[in-house]
């Protein structure tokens, strides 16, 4: 049932994206053992482990918090949560330019984003703490989809109403780290950006700190949330006059589309005309949607984990930009030894009325030749991109079309597989596959020009990427699917689906509200 590989990217502008002199430095650093960071990090358990959320709390006020939550079975993906704020540094960047915070400051940096924070994470490398969850301290935060247009070279939507960055990327020093299967969590103090002796007392002087935050009373002494506090993440937005035009969904009192109903089946026709004339094999379309926000972010982020928990969920807050993500999907995983996976979705039912129902209807996912066609088709894909930067020979599926169940839908899961290629690093394999083949389509590129042209607005965050970079050299991350972002008082959510030569239109739209479902409820309390 493979596809042949041109569903892949041209290998050419792959490798000369590696070839920047960021990834050359990191791929000799690596080859020639140079040394690591002069200090192990400090660690602290913390007995018994503390609630997440309620941890989180407590650290509300502190610039660029970010919580990288796993809210189910710990058995399976939902081993390791983080918690991090206050970070030394960050990058953000917009189309060309790429910023980094200094002394409060935003100071325009060379190169592009990733492979900045690369060389700032590879600067400050340290030797993995064994049994400690793997991220020790690093780089953390987004990569939106709009990165990997420009990546691309693909034109953007006309509309880039909510003008956030394409990055934004914190350097924390300092993380809470729970393993849920033990029962157990860790302050972990790295000291960075110092060396030496001012490394060691960097070090003690913030794990203090952290355990002075959560040694103080509990609800009533909980410091209120300080939007200002964190704004510079964000830079202003233009005026509401340049926003998309915005539509009631049917039968969703509250929520608003940036498609009419018919001009959503309009564009799945369109997709499927694309089909049929040989340009692509598949390609995700989506919708966004956008409603009031009730509350405080933090409760919308509560209600979305409660009503809809999954394996990557991430809190991240950057103040006037709030990330509120329940994904299911691991985009890319890299262990320090080099072990490489990615983990696509492609097929979706909802959980059924009764336990009878709900088994049906995962078994037609399975046994669905659509939904199998469509998972193969993007299992090939990241075959390709993985290749790029991994051994040859070493990338392999050892598991094809496993059904694994959500609060509100089932969904048909593959697992790729790879060893890093010793010239390449984490960093290296993002650019490779960025973005998620399970998010855009087959062939990727041609997939992502008609996405361009079918949808009304940038995409920003969604189906870009949430995770960490450890300075051990441990990479995971998301794709942002099942995520609010939070703007003001305002919150946008987008939802899509593989279109193929025999999608149905009604059946394509009325899947994308099935997926938006959790994300709705969680809306108000």
């Amino acid at each position: 049932m493979g596809l042949p590989h041109p569903a892949g990217r041209p290998r050419a502008r792959a490798c000369e994206a590696d070839a920047t002199v960021g990834a050359v430095a990191r791929a000799r650093r690596a080859r020639q053992g140079a040394p690591l960071s002069d200090a192990a990090p400090l660690v602290h358990e913390l007995a018994p482990a503390p609630d997440p959320l309620e941890t989180g709390a407590r650290f509300q006020d502190l610039p660029f918090l970010l919580f990288l939550d796993s809210a189910t079975d710990p058995e399976h993906l939902g081993r390791y949560s983080f918690l991090a704020a206050d970070p030394v540094t960050a990058v953000r960047s917009k189309g060309l330019l790429t910023q980094q915070l200094v002394e409060g400051k935003w100071i325009r940096v060379a190169g592009d984003p990733l492979a900045h924070v690369g060389t700032l994470v590879a600067s400050h490398a340290a030797a993995p703490v064994a049994e400690l969850p793997p991220f020790q301290g690093g780089a953390a935060g987004y990569v939106g989809y709009d990165w990997g247009m420009m990546l691309e070279h693909v034109p953007r939507p006309h509309y880039d109403d909510l003008s956030v960055p394409d990055v934004l990327l914190g350097l924390y020093d300092w993380v809470i780290a729970w393993d849920h299967r033990a029962g157990r969590a860790w302050v972990i103090s790295t000291g960075i950006p110092e060396r030496g002796v001012a490394r060691e007392r960097r070090a003690a002087q913030r794990l203090a700190f952290v355990k002075d935050r959560l040694a103080r009373p509990g609800a009533g002494g909980l410091p209120a949330r300080q939007k200002d506090a964190v704004a510079p993440g964000v830079p202003p937005r233009p005026a509401r006059r340049s926003a998309a035009p915005s539509y009631p969904v049917p039968g969703v009192p509250g929520v608003r589309s940036n498609f009419t109903r018919q001009g959503y089946l309009d564009a799945v026709g369109r997709v499927i005309e694309y089909v049929f004339a040989g340009d692509i094999f598949q390609a995700n379309l989506s919708q966004r949607l956008e409603a009031s926000l009730v509350g405080t972010p933090l409760d919308l982020y509560r209600r979305l984990r409660h009503r809809n928990p999954a394996p990557f969920a991430a809190y991240l807050d950057f103040g006037d930009l709030v990330v509120a993500s329940s994904s299911p999907e691991r985009f890319l995983r890299a262990e320090p030894g080099g072990r490489v996976e990615t983990r696509p979705i492609k097929g979706t039912r909802p959980r059924g009325l009764s336990p009878e129902h709900d088994a049906a209807l995962a078994r037609s996912l399975l046994e669905s030749d659509k939904d199998r066609a469509e998972n193969v088709m993007i299992v090939d894909l990241l075959r390709n991109d993985l290749s790029r930067a991994c051994r040859a020979g070493t990338v392999r599926v050892p598991e094809l079309f496993a059904v694994e169940h959500y609060a509100t839908v089932h969904h048909l899961v593959s697992t790729v597989v790879g060893e890093l290629a010793p010239e390449h690093d984490a960093v290296d394999l993002v650019r490779a596959a960025f973005p998620g083949g399970s998010i855009t389509g087959a062939p990727k590129v041609r997939a992502m020009q008609i996405i361009a042209e079918l949808e009304p607005t940038q995409r920003a965050t969604y189906c870009g990427s949430i995770g960490y970079l450890s300075v051990s050299g441990a990479l995971d991350t998301s794709i942002v699917i099942r995520t609010c972002l939070v703007l003001g008082d305002d919150v946008y959510f987008q939802v899509g689906g593989g279109i193929v030569a025999d999608s149905d239109p009604e059946q394509e739209y009325h899947e994308t509200l099935d997926k938006a479902r959790g994300l709705i409820a969680a809306l108000v309390p």
